[in-house]
């Protein structure tokens, strides 16, 4: 080993694995970062990093990312992703752990071409200096067919044998980690929910409503959405789900529950506004899912009851957020 550390954002993709190895075939000792929100699973990162036998953490970055949601500085892409602005932020966030822990420089997978918002020549200069990581950021993965860094000019990192990718094609990489004999090779997708259309229809529902949080963006990713007073109701499709949406508002501690008594149906959490108006035009809601030829009565998990008739589809459909 050469002495030198590199710290890695390493969302357990393929670039960043790759990335990793590129480094570590250096004699570089490699350790990766998973950023933590309600939109990205950082289960990916832990895997990743297992495969490659480095050291891993998740660090939580549920408010850096909730806070650019507002009015990020950069724009969203086609959905609810603020890439190039989360890119800067988590790499500042990188930085600032670097730095503190005594590594020599931070480094990511990112492939010049790859993805046509965040990852062209413009987004990644961009990223680099909102960050203001110039001084310490690398992309081994094409960093032939950029700019050298002062860690390369310092002789930390052989740029000789660093890669120069170029574009959405994967048949080098895929090559590649062959080569490395990896067990697993992870799809290419990103796995962030902001970038699922239906997802963000959601999100962008709780954030014009002031009520978006990363308690709230968490709970619906769960059942059907309606948007109430204030306030949103979610409605379980499943046993299964009804189960989860449960087990998630308790270990977070946020919301209403309502359960349907005397005949089948789904279970209700209401978040936001908690009026007893709302809570009845939720309970009229699970009602339309239930077979009920009368009045249903609904018990909160603190013991109220809310009464309520079924609401016509026509009518329930004026408050659904649609997926």
């Amino acid at each position: 080993m050469t002495g030198v550390r590199a710290l890695g954002a390493f969302s357990g993709g393929l670039d960043g694995m790759l990335a990793s190895k590129v480094l570590q075939d250096q004699g570089i000792c490699v350790e990766a970062i998973t950023f933590d929100s309600p939109f990205f699973d950082v289960q990916a990162g832990k895997s990743a990093a297992e495969v490659l036998n480095i050291p891993w953490r998740a660090v939580d970055f549920t408010e850096d990312i909730v806070n650019l949601l507002f009015d990020p500085p950069s724009g969203f892409g086609k959905n609810m992703n603020p890439c190039i602005d989360c890119h800067a932020t988590m790499f500042k966030r990188l930085k600032e752990i670097a730095l503190k822990e005594g590594f020599d420089f931070i480094f990511s997978g990112e492939v010049v071409g790859q993805r046509p918002m965040s990852q062209n020549r413009g987004s990644l200069n961009r990223v680099k200096n909102i960050s203001h990581t110039g001084d310490i950021l690398l992309r081994p993965l094409s960093a032939k067919i950029l700019d050298p860094t002062p860690m390369e000019e310092a002789g930390l990192v052989n740029r000789d044998r660093l890669l120069d990718l170029n574009g959405r094609g994967r048949t080098r990489q895929l090559k590649m980690a062959r080569e490395y004999g990896f067990s697993r090779i992870p799809s290419p997708g990103g796995g962030c929910l902001l970038t699922d259309p239906g997802y963000a229809n959601r999100l962008r529902s709780l954030r014009d409503s002031d009520l978006l949080s990363g308690d709230n963006a968490r709970m619906i990713r769960f059942g059907r959405m309606f948007m109430l007073d204030e306030a949103v109701g979610l409605v379980g499709r499943s046993a299964e789900e009804n189960h989860k949406m449960l087990e998630a508002a308790i270990g977070m501690g946020i919301g209403i529950q309502l359960d349907i008594q005397d005949v089948p149906g789904p279970l209700g959490i209401l978040v936001g506004r908690k009026t007893e108006n709302n809570l009845t035009l939720l309970t009229a809601i699970m009602a339309s899912y239930t077979k009920a030829e009368e009045q249903v009565t609904a018990l909160s998990h603190q013991n109220e009851t809310y009464t309520a008739e079924r609401m016509n589809i026509a009518e329930r459909d004026k408050y659904i957020v649609t997926l």
